[in-house]
């Protein structure tokens, strides 16, 4: 019950926030912070009848974005190890004006992003920081259900290219519909082609502070990253004077103190201690010391350059927030950093603001349905031939005496032909 166990984590992850807060009031050179944890248990109600003014929770759906701020939702902020509390990395930026951005899409993320009941229309801009599958493994997930959902229009991608054309994204995503070639074969008969396509925007990754999208009053800038290999970046974007840091995967690097220079919220991972990736994830001593030198960013690095851009909030993110792992890198990231912190978990909330940033956990359901938005549906394809034979055809049983009835009636009721309910056929 994801619902349950969220509320219950947003209150253990508000009364810290209480602790924390009272830590730092007593600091003597703290630095001033206009971030707040929504700690109101509901507000004064007024009546028995009334509703609970101020929400120490988020419950998606519920709330109108004002027309300045910005929401940021963490859909996952876990490792490439499969759990259900934790999904990979993936970050959605709900803009004021409605605009809307995934940054990632990593493995297991999508039910979380699906758990927010956003409509599928809403959701066709994705930019991957690398082709690591913790980072864009659901983009085949995003893809077929937005599209099975009643998405109308394609998908867009933005992502690096590599070191060689094999390992770029364009190569990424042409491939991985090659892959899935028989799904959208045989959906485009079905449903309509035009929602199983994958527009791709690739871009260098090497640009330093390069706009590499600029629409709507919104400008992203990637600047490059250093993991596992050339190709990997990091984004920011920037909006209505608040700009948001996105850094993926890193070993600590220069750009990013450098580009992130005004942020008012910084991303960027803080990695589980080598001795914790020992015992709880199964790695080689060699390996456990390497991870966080060489290609991640170790909790005391995370402080360091946390204390370089000075963000009016940072957000520490891809660990398995645990109770026996979250305070050594927590312990970790003080050593070198006293600001405003969020250790980030699933579907943790914040909302950007002019004079406040306000850190809360969504509650939403395990059983989300698909929401449909403002535009219609899509015609099927006439034109495209079923990809039956009749080998397969001449397999089905007849059943038509015990569909008759119902059939006749949803047909009458939805205005339907013969030849609307046997397209693919």
């Amino acid at each position: 019950m994801r619902n349950k166990k969220q509320l219950g984590m947003s209150v253990v992850l508000v009364a810290a926030g209480v602790v924390i807060g009272v830590y730092f009031s007593n600091q003597p050179n703290e630095l001033p912070s206009v971030t707040k944890t929504a700690q109101a248990a509901g507000g004064k109600v007024k009546s028995p009848t009334a509703i609970a003014p101020d929400r120490y929770v988020y419950y998606p759906g519920t709330e109108a974005l004002l027309p300045d701020e910005i929401r940021v939702i963490a859909c996952g902020t876990g490792m490439p190890s499969a759990r259900r509390s934790q999904a990979a990395t993936c970050f959605l930026v709900e803009l004021g004006d409605g605009q809307k951005f995934l940054f990632d899409i990593g493995s297991g993320s999508h039910a979380n992003i699906q758990s927010l009941m956003i409509p599928a229309d809403f959701l066709t801009k994705i930019f991957i920081t690398h082709l690591h599958t913790d980072h864009w493994g659901d983009l085949a997930s995003l893809w077929a259900g937005g599209w099975t959902a009643g998405r109308t229009t394609p998908l867009e991608v933005w992502g690096p290219k590599g070191g060689r054309e094999d390992m770029g994204t364009k190569y990424a995503v042409e491939h991985l519909l090659k892959a899935y070639n028989w799904d959208y074969m045989t959906r485009a008969v079905t449903i309509n082609p035009i929602p199983g396509q994958i527009k791709v925007h690739e871009f260098d990754y090497k640009g330093l502070n390069e706009i590499i999208y600029e629409e709507k009053g919104v400008t992203i800038r990637s600047f490059p990253a250093i993991h596992s290999g050339d190709g990997p970046v990091s984004f920011s974007l920037v909006w209505n004077g608040l700009k948001i840091v996105i850094g993926g995967d890193s070993a600590p690097n220069k750009w990013y103190p450098e580009y992130s220079q005004g942020a008012d919220l910084a991303i960027h991972e803080a990695f589980m201690t080598s001795p914790q990736m020992m015992r709880k994830y199964n790695q080689p001593p060699q390996l456990a010391a390497r991870i966080n030198l060489g290609f991640h960013t170790s909790a005391q690095a995370f402080g360091k350059i946390m204390s370089m851009v000075k963000p009016r909030h940072a957000v520490a993110y891809h660990f398995f927030n645990d109770s026996d792992t979250r305070y050594d890198i927590y312990q970790g990231i003080r050593e070198t950093y006293d600001g405003p912190l969020s250790m980030a978990t699933d579907m943790m909330v914040w909302n950007v603001r002019r004079d406040e940033i306000v850190e809360r956990m969504a509650v939403s359901p395990d059983e989300a349905w698909d929401v449909p938005g403002p535009g219609g549906h899509l015609k099927p394809d006439r034109s495209r031939k079923s990809e039956y034979t009749d080998f397969t055809l001449e397999g089905r049983l007849d059943v038509s005496d015990v569909n008759k009835r119902w059939l006749e009636e949803f047909m009458k009721q939805n205005g339907l032909t013969a030849d609307d309910v046997n397209i693919g056929q």
